[in-house]
């Protein structure tokens, strides 16, 4: 599934997939909102990302992404 996370005052916002589904993010990001702690996500390759929850000005979840070949 795509992750976008937009952080205030920067120009560019995060794109990560991820094998989680969207409840698992939408609960992981109530909690890091509620402790005003940070939202703590990993990507498909294994990397993590850290982002401080008071930052956050938006997240999209994406559908789950499915491999496309050829033509549609």
């Amino acid at each position: 599934m795509e992750v976008k996370i937009g952080v205030q005052h920067a120009q560019r916002e995060l794109v990560l997939d991820t094998d989680s589904t969207p409840e698992d993010v939408e609960k992981l990001l109530g909690e890091a909102l509620a402790d005003n702690g940070v939202l703590h996500l990993k990507d498909t390759k294994g990397r993590a990302v850290v982002v401080p929850a008071s930052k956050i000005a938006y997240v999209e979840l994406g559908s789950p992404s499915a491999s496309t070949v050829g033509f549609r």
